[in-house]
């Protein structure tokens, strides 16, 4: 007993290792979570969970991908989908579909893989993933209609390929104990009936019993977490493998309601991540690197239909008709690597299919394996290679993160979103950010430090944090977090009123927050003060021959200068500690006295 515990423990903190290596390096942490757990696997034989839990071992991975099932599915808001490109929309269906069939037959002809098992494969293969797409974007940096359409096919295409798995599961299960195809009609209807109906009442269980404040705060995630797996046992009791389409249907529902579940999908983001690291290096380490091996030619043509034939032609179909240029779906087509869901499921169903006989089981885990090592590897060196290439990555990221959103942070990030510079304003304040979308600025309401908001926080050409919050712990810990990210020279923070009483010993606390924007002795409730007396106004000035900053300071001895916005498009905040020297055709930003007529210099 004592062997387990310790071993865990191992495998917990070598989850953490990988999550922390790849966060540091940008790239899926899939990569390291697989290395790790073939290295303690089958190479050193120092970790064997199916020797280790026996029995438990299939429960076990079914209640984690339950609870990663419903976390994704927790995002899945209708009225974010129904703003979703027609792109995206095809993707998740026709392309889905397209990528299923072909996968499917060129498995069964070509590799003579059993038909059966060929279908059931091919709908792991429908399956990408926020979890693996989301780091790759941010080293690819694509142009905002190739990252949008990503992010979204990975968020709704969990769910769509899981449910297609499972039926196909189902109609093998049913061909192998003799029954016909009604009778595998009838086990369709019962697991969509009852994982719906099962899924719908403890939706609205948890709807009424948060509604009407029948569970404390501080209840509310361990009730949640209580319910799902209920709920998932529950129906896989009264129809196999329904589950999954329950706690789906739950996660929808609780995504769509009135209620804020902000506090439950962060708790739940925390328990995805570890269940992440610790399944992804138990299901590594169960892999029999023999079989792997064994199955090289078929795995690694395996491999090649999903990334060399599947994906393009399902790409091409689904952007036929659309304003996409060709070098848009070139890259689309290239990026689609497969992640966790594909990965539990198929280990998941080899198990069963395994445990009742079923010839060829054992390829599943292996050929799903090389797809995913495949794609994610293969990928992640070189999508950002051919991003560049076709020309359709951002440049060098110039656009600002901003942290906080209250009237001056707003009016600052909205001075520069009119002088075309990429602004995300983020807050946790509810109607802080409501005022921002009321605004017209690109918004992130929530926690900018949080694992929701490195799955969903859209930083795509954005490369410097600005810290406004007048709470100056909630800027340190953003600075802190971005130094890493954006670099400690792309980190900057307005001084607060709690900074001008720092002691020296509290100096490295405030170096942490990079550097400080306009001067020590403008803080946030001095400039908030200036603003909203109605004396001063944040606008923009351009200089010139005839209007050189020499006379633009002698116009303006008040002028607070903010950013300065170059000919060339690069964006030099004016810091305390260096200020930039504007030269002919730049723009400034500062705040200025309220606009006099004849001001003629001046754009509003």
């Amino acid at each position: 007993m004592e062997h387990i515990a310790i071993t865990f423990a191992w495998v917990v903190l070598a989850g953490f290792a990988c999550q922390w290596f790849s966060w540091k390096l940008k790239i899926p942490a899939i990569l390291p979570l697989l290395a790790v757990g073939i290295l303690i696997g089958p190479i050193l034989n120092l970790f064997h969970p199916g020797e280790m839990l026996g029995d438990l071992l299939h429960p076990l991975v079914s209640l984690a991908v339950a609870i990663i099932l419903f976390e994704g599915s927790l995002t899945l808001d209708f009225k974010e989908i129904r703003q979703v490109k027609t792109v995206v929309q095809k993707l998740v269906t026709l392309g889905a579909l397209v990528t299923w069939v072909i996968v499917a037959l060129l498995m069964h002809v070509v590799f003579k893989l059993e038909l059966s098992l060929a279908i059931l494969f091919g709908a792991l293969m429908t399956v990408t993933g926020p979890t693996v797409i989301v780091p790759m974007l941010r080293t690819v940096r694509p142009n905002t209609n190739i990252s949008n359409i990503l992010r979204w096919e990975g968020i709704l295409i969990d769910p769509v390929g899981a449910l297609s798995a499972v039926l196909v599961y189902e109609f093998i299960v049913s061909s192998m104990d003799g029954g016909g195809l009604g009778h595998v009609g009838v086990l369709f209807l019962q697991i969509i009936l009852i994982g719906s109906v099962i899924g719908y009442v403890g939706y609205k269980l948890l709807e009424k019993c948060f509604e009407y404040h029948l569970i404390p705060e501080y209840l509310q995630n361990l009730a949640t977490l209580a319910i799902v797996l209920f709920a998932f046992s529950l129906s896989n009791y009264f129809a196999e493998e329904s589950g999954l389409l329950a706690v789906t249907v739950m996660g929808i529902g609780l995504a769509n309601s009135k209620l804020h579940m902000e506090d439950i999908l962060n708790f739940k983001e925390n328990l995805t991540v570890l269940l992440i690291s610790i399944l992804f290096i138990m299901l590594a380490a169960e892999l029999n690197l023999d079989r792997l091996l064994a199955s090289g030619a078929i795995a690694i043509g395996a491999y090649l239909i999903v990334q060399l034939i599947a994906r393009p032609v399902s790409v091409y179909l689904c952007t036929i008709g659309s304003t996409l240029s060709w070098q848009e779906r070139a890259l689309i087509a290239w990026i689609g690597p497969r992640g966790i869901i594909a990965a539990a499921i198929s280990a998941l169903f080899a198990l069963k299919l395994e445990a009742k006989g079923f010839a060829q089981a054992d390829l599943l885990v292996s050929l799903t394996f090389t797809v995913i090592i495949g794609t994610v590897l293969v990928q992640s060196l070189t999508a950002g290679i051919i991003g560049r290439w076709l020309g359709v990555s951002d440049p060098e990221p110039r656009g600002f993160l901003v942290v906080g959103a209250t009237p001056l942070a707003r009016r600052f990030a909205e001075e520069l979103a009119e002088n075309d510079v990429k602004v995300v304003i983020t807050d946790s304040s509810f109607d802080n950010i409501r005022a921002a979308r009321m605004e017209g600025l690109s918004t992130y309401y929530g926690n900018p430090v949080s694992e929701h908001a490195d799955q969903h926080l859209d930083l795509i050409g954005v490369g410097r944090l600005i810290a406004m919050s007048p709470r100056r712990e909630v800027n340190t810990i953003a600075c802190m977090r971005y130094g890493v990210e954006f670099g400690r020279n792309n980190i900057f923070h307005i001084a607060t009123s709690s900074d001008q009483a720092t002691l020296e010993k509290h100096q490295s606390a405030k170096e942490l927050r990079g550097m400080t924007l306009f001067g020590d002795k403008y803080t946030h409730k001095k400039l908030s003060s200036l603003l909203n007396s109605g004396e001063m106004e944040i606008r923009t000035t351009r200089l010139s021959e005839e209007f050189t900053f020499e006379q633009y300071k002698e116009l303006n001895p008040k002028a607070i200068k903010m950013v300065l916005l170059r000919v060339s498009g690069k964006v030099e905040p004016f810091v305390a500690s260096q200020q930039p020297v504007p030269k002919s055709g730049d723009r400034i930003i500062a705040v200025l006295p309220v606009k006099q007529v004849g001001d003629a210099n001046e754009e509003e």
